[in-house]
């Protein structure tokens, strides 16, 4: 049979199968049309081994002697009595291709299992990767795992991933590949705060524009593991798995599971070429929201840091027109607006308005919102229940537990976390009384968006006394999929306690996350850096927060929070009631900054330039003007230069700006901020500044990327906005 080659956007991706199972032979640079015969790659035999060639194989198993983490594992289950464990030996049944998707059969009849993989190689060069594994023998099968994986090069020597916590997820951590598995587990029952959004290997010292990587994404919402494996033969796979509780599938004949879904994506030029890849895809979606879509990203604010549970209607009119006034386009009432809520010990599950606090419902402060040509958003967190609830009193069965005693009947539940519990989606009754207080809310009500909070972890997590965090995963998918049908006009946010459910299986669910709880413009940009490198601007919340943040009790001035929040999908969590004079002034400014350039920040290509000073960050986003499908130069670009500390130099020196046309001339102009604005005095450090700063300075993309320009000696935790405009 001959190999499956898939081919986009300089990445190839081969399927040889001259071994009797499907193996990718490459995954990697563009192969180009021909491809030799694949024998040729058969490896020598070495001493004191299998007396054959061990395939890396599309699914890795044992019965072929592969001695690194196998693909699949579990067993067959006969009277109800575990049986033993057996190496699954899966053979080649059919593999086809159409050069872009690839749909490979495996088989083994004696173990009973199929596997059917599915593999897509997008246009702009994501692979996405699933296998689903079928029981068709004649008693259960017990599934433990089902991974899906893919070889990297062997010049991948480092490892990048992510980890982080509450207000400070997704910061970086590197380290070789060595012999051996490096893994990172979720048992969080969600993606959670230090899960890895990307695991990517790559050249020695790659980075933001430079080195060869290889990196995937697992788009799931529940427990998962992600890993790097590299064997003694020096083969390194890469991959990731939902992590299977005990029991948690069992396949009854005529029964399969899915995996999540492994996006990966492979770049000779850096991190920025990867993030190329999944903007690319997320971008070509027919339900994705932003500048591409026609309806640009309103400004918002969310009452949570003005107000808390405090809720007044005419404080929150008057909040509504101070909006308003700044040019605030979509006003979210957050937490405490139902019954029972006056702070977070009660009222979670009961999904009415609270009459106590809003006798007449919630049109008065809607229509006050929508007269002033804002949408309104509402706080929501469907999958939690407060013990101190109406629905809990009333149904102690759909807290979820870990025994097959309800709550109602002396079952232990799990520790409390903010003092709530996980409500049952597993549970049809459940489900259906969720959907239908959610549903009621948004027939009831001029409601445009939604901020779907998650504000636990799934610990001890089951139903009807086994492990259920795959099933409550679905059940949560299907409650978001069938809200979003019911009512295709209403956004979702997808938030979890900030940035713990983040991955691709809940944004294909939802129109943005927000990417932390923490509003601290320094820790900010760290955390939006690396969401970014997956999640394009447009689906990440960004907002400026008030001028001591509440999370970490740092004071920035106003230009570095709004510069912060600029390239994101720009809002505020801030009394803005409070901001007078020049501090509001610039304040206007900066949204009607935010306005003007949204559509470039969220449909353009997004730049990291690589900075010798570590205590310099420099990015921005670049339009590209195409002619038909090929890229025909970049016309403008909007770049922030950012000090997070001081640095060891005198001065920053000359710093390049890449990723522009180096075939055309630019204007570059320093825009945000400028003389005349409340925090101009406080971002500068310098006797004199660059005469360029001034006047704006002309060069060609070839000059700026290669020599730069001298930048201005800025306090640390500030930062200056460059405008480019091509000639």
């Amino acid at each position: 049979m001959q190999p499956l080659h898939l081919r986009s956007a300089g990445t190839s991706l081969v399927i040889s199968t001259h071994r009797g199972e499907a193996e990718i032979t490459h995954w990697g640079a563009d192969l180009g049309d021909a491809l030799p015969d694949l024998a040729i790659l058969n490896e020598p035999i070495p001493p004191s081994s299998i007396d054959a060639n061990v395939p890396a194989g599309l699914l890795p198993q044992a019965s072929s002697s592969w001695q690194g983490r196998p693909g699949l594992r579990g067993h067959r289950i006969s009277e109800g009595v575990p049986g033993f464990d057996f190496s699954v030996r899966l053979r080649l049944v059919s593999a086809t291709t159409d050069g872009t998707t690839a749909v490979v059969i495996q088989s083994d009849p004696d173990a009973g299992i199929t596997v059917t993989s599915n593999l897509t190689l997008h246009p702009g060069g994501l692979l996405e990767l699933k296998h689903t594994a079928s029981n068709d023998g004649t008693s259960p099968f017990q599934l433990d795992e089902l991974a899906t994986m893919l070889p990297v090069a062997p010049d991948a020597v480092e490892l990048l991933d992510l980890t982080g916590r509450w207000c400070r997820e997704r910061h970086p951590q590197r380290r070789a590949i060595q012999q051996g598995t490096w893994v990172r587990t979720g048992r969080h029952g969600r993606t959670g705060h230090d899960s890895s959004l990307l695991l990517a290997a790559g050249t020695a010292g790659f980075g933001n524009r430079h080195g060869k990587v290889w990196a995937t994404h697992l788009a799931w919402s529940g427990n998962h593991e992600q890993f790097a494996d590299n064997v003694a033969d020096g083969r390194t796979m890469v991959g990731g798995s939902e992590l299977l509780g005990p029991a948690e599938v069992v396949l009854q004949p005529g029964e399969s599971y899915t995996t999540p879904a492994l996006f990966a994506a492979y770049s000779d030029r850096g991190l920025d070429g990867i993030t190329e890849a999944f903007y690319s895809w997320f971008r070509a979606r027919p339900h994705h929201v932003g500048a591409l879509s026609g309806k640009p990203r309103p400004v918002v604010l969310n009452t949570w840091e003005a107000v808390y549970f405090d809720h007044n209607l005419d404080t929150l009119v008057e909040l509504a027109e101070s909006a308003a006034d700044l040019g605030v386009e979509r006003f979210v009432l957050d937490d405490g607006w139902f019954r029972g809520r006056r702070d977070d010990h009660a009222g979670l599950g009961d999904w009415y308005v609270d009459q106590t606090v809003w006798p007449d419902g919630l049109t008065p402060l809607i229509d006050a919102v929508t007269s002033r040509g804002m949408e309104f958003g509402l706080w929501v967190e469907p999958e939690m229940v407060n013990l101190d609830s109406d629905i809990a009193r009333a149904h102690p069965e759909w807290i979820v537990g870990p025994s097959a005693a309800s709550h109602k009947d002396g079952g232990r539940l799990p520790l409390e976390w903010r003092q709530q519990h996980v409500i049952d989606l597993v549970n049809p009754e459940a489900w259906s009384y969720v959907f239908d207080r959610i549903d009621a809310l948004l027939r009831g009500n001029n409601i445009s968006y939604l901020k779907w909070d998650q504000n636990r972890d799934l610990l001890e997590h089951g139903h009807a006394g086994r492990a259920s965090v795959h099933e409550q995963t679905l059940a949560a998918y299907r409650l978001f999929d069938a809200l979003r049908e019911a009512h295709p006009e209403v956004e979702i946010e997808s938030c979890s306690s900030g940035g713990g459910r983040v991955d691709l299986g809940i944004l294909e669910r939802t129109d943005r996350v927000w990417a932390s709880d923490c509003n601290d413009a320094l820790e900010r940009q760290t955390i939006q850096r690396w969401t970014g490198v997956v999640v394009p601007p447009e689906l990440v919340g960004g907002h400026v927060g008030p001028t001591t943040s509440h999370t970490t009790a740092r004071t920035h001035d106003l230009s570095f929070r709004a510069i912060t929040a600029l390239f994101g999908h720009f809002g505020m969590e801030w009394d803005v009631r409070s901001v007078t004079g020049a501090e509001r002034e610039e304040l206007k400014r900066f949204i009607a900054l935010y306005k003007e350039h949204r559509g470039l920040i969220h449909s353009g290509r997004m730049v990291r330039a690589d900075v010798p000073d570590e205590s310099l960050m420099v990015h921005g986003v670049v339009a590209d003007t195409h002619d038909g499908g090929t890229p025909t130069g970049a016309t403008a670009a909007l770049f922030a230069v950012v000090k997070t500390r001081t640095g060891f130099a005198e001065q920053v020196g000359r710093v390049a700006i890449p990723g522009l046309d180096p075939s055309r001339s630019y204007r570059v102009e320093a825009i945000f901020p400028s003389p005349g604005d409340a925090d101009y005095g406080h971002t500068f450090i310098e006797a004199k500044p660059a005469p360029w700063l001034a006047t704006g300075a002309e060069a060609s993309g070839r000059f700026l990327g290669e020599v730069g320009l001298p930048m201005p000696v800025l306090h640390p935790e500030h930062a200056i906005v460059l405008r480019l405009t091509a000639l």
